[in-house]
């Protein structure tokens, strides 16, 4: 009896985890590998490089010529503000990845909050993340808690369907469901590791003459007055990470990056398609608001504001 009991939940509990698929980044799509309902909100999933008449759309008076060197010191002092001064942020996340089959999957969007490692004297503090998905519609209302030090480092998930909607789900974070399509564990998310991920990239091109860096002026994000950094490769690298175009978004004020992304090489096999740049991924923290005082109630599955059972 106790072994068919034991098969039981074995089969239970796998069927449930093939249901919930990836806990804080599904990737919905149908058997064709077709997006679907991608929200308008997002970046679009390719980038011209030109405008329809030749022209830069670029304001050329607002952007000069700059290096990887440049990049890596204002990610530095991103990294420099967050350690000494970042204990803790909401946000609203919006992601987009092309997968492996380089299908671009569906873009999410989701509520955060955070509190990052950087938050003590030696940035090692445990890192908490609360995550409430709000697209595509299909995850709407699913819930993610994950802290180093909280539930023996499992992810408590909370889904919305009534099958699953009556009982708090635990997951490995770098198990094989949590990580199914996805190219980042859960705490690889946030404003540190976007930092850190540029600074990693960064210096495997520091001297590359094949790479060229811009930095535009008054560029608009969510509301703010930014900078636009990009880097531009004159030809593919050898690297898993290659791109042809990188576009970082500065906030010099507050001296921290808050978006990333990137694209493919176009495709010049037809007419009107050479200045097309498949997007491979983007990251971009909108609404950002930092040091609000979250505390122990705000990873807690059983904060009443919340829908964990």
């Amino acid at each position: 009896m106790d072994s068919l009991k034991k098969r039981r939940a074995f089969l239970v509990a796998l069927c449930v985890g093939l249901l919930v698929g990836v806990a804080y980044a599904v990737s919905s799509r149908d058997g064709e590998g077709v997006q679907q309902d991608v929200q308008p909100t997002l970046v679009d999933p390719t980038m011209k490089g030109a405008s329809d008449d030749g022209e830069d759309s670029q304001d050329e008076s607002l952007t000069r010529e700059s290096s990887i060197e440049e990049v890596l010191s204002l990610a530095g002092e991103a990294m420099s503000t967050m350690e000494s001064s970042l204990t803790d942020y909401s946000a609203r996340f919006l992601k987009q990845e092309r997968n492996d089959s380089g299908v671009l999957d569906e873009a999410t969007e989701m509520s955060i909050k955070v509190m990052p490692r950087v938050r003590n004297e030696t940035n090692d503090a445990p890192m908490r993340i609360y995550l409430k998905f709000l697209q595509p519609k299909a995850n709407a209302g699913r819930e993610v808690i994950w802290g180093r030090d909280l539930y023996d480092g499992k992810m408590a998930v909370h889904e919305t369907t009534l099958l699953l909607s009556w009982k708090t789900i635990w997951l490995d974070p770098t198990g094989m469901l949590a990580m199914a399509g996805q190219k980042f564990p859960i705490y690889e998310l946030g404003l540190v590791r976007l930092v850190e991920q540029l600074i990693e990239r960064g210096l495997k091109d520091a001297g590359n003459p094949d790479v060229s860096v811009t930095i535009t002026k008054e560029h608009s994000f969510d509301g703010r007055t930014c900078e636009l950094i990009q880097v531009r490769r004159s030809k593919p690298s050898d690297d898993s990470d290659d791109f042809s175009l990188a576009e970082v978004v500065y906030d010099p004020e507050q001296l921290l990056i808050l978006s990333y992304r990137s694209f493919g090489w176009a495709d010049s096999g037809g007419a009107g398609k050479t200045n097309e740049l498949p997007l491979l991924e983007s990251y971009e923290y909108l609404d950002l608001k930092t040091n609000i005082g979250l505390g122990e109630s705000d990873f807690d599955v059983t904060n009443s504001s919340y829908g964990f059972p």
